[in-house]
């Protein structure tokens, strides 16, 4: 129902649901996960704050499952909380944990979304093979020539390099 009420009151943010390469499981995503092999390209996790019922989504377990179903190129996205309050900080240090010791590539990068708590938010970037900065093909994607209101290969190489109060943080637990 959840699905349907967005793509009601959200029609611009939910056109991807018409795509037909789209399949929406409303289901246990931990149990789903599990159950896959060398499956996706790409795996995209949204999901709810690390605490409580979204616990699992920042657990080894759920990273070591996302590796063993993305292909052998597979990316996982994920997002990683915020830093500025302690409870979050420590629960990005959690995640990035667990998501470090599951992949050969894994990265942090930021994003300022007003709508968030402190408005500064990090996501967690993790493949088997790509590496997010050293094989971005920037002359390729720019001469695509797509109009992007936000995006741009600065963006995207900028928004890995992170302050220094998030290296810090990190820096104990890779």
């Amino acid at each position: 129902m959840l699905v349907d009420v967005v793509k009601q009151f959200y029609p611009n943010t939910t056109r991807g649901f018409d795509d037909e390469r789209v399949r929406v499981f409303v289901q246990d995503g931990l149990k789903y996960i599990r159950k896959c092999e060398e499956k996706y390209d790409l795996i995209i996790v949204d999901s709810t704050d690390p605490f409580g019922p979204g616990e699992v989504f920042f657990t080894k377990e759920f990273y070591g499952n996302c590796y063993k179903a993305l292909k052998s190129d597979g990316i996982l996205v994920n997002q990683h909380e915020g830093v500025f309050y302690e409870h979050f900080a420590k629960a990005v240090q959690k995640a990035h944990k667990n998501i470090f010791h599951s992949f050969p590539v894994c990265k942090i990068y930021q994003a300022h979304v007003p709508t968030y708590p402190s408005g500064h938010w990090l996501f967690g970037f993790a493949s088997k093979k790509y590496h997010p900065l050293r094989d971005l093909r920037e002359e390729y994607w720019n001469g695509l020539d797509i109009k992007t209101r936000y995006y741009n290969t600065n963006l995207h190489k900028g928004a890995f390099y992170l302050p220094n109060y998030v290296t810090e943080l990190l820096k104990d637990v890779e």
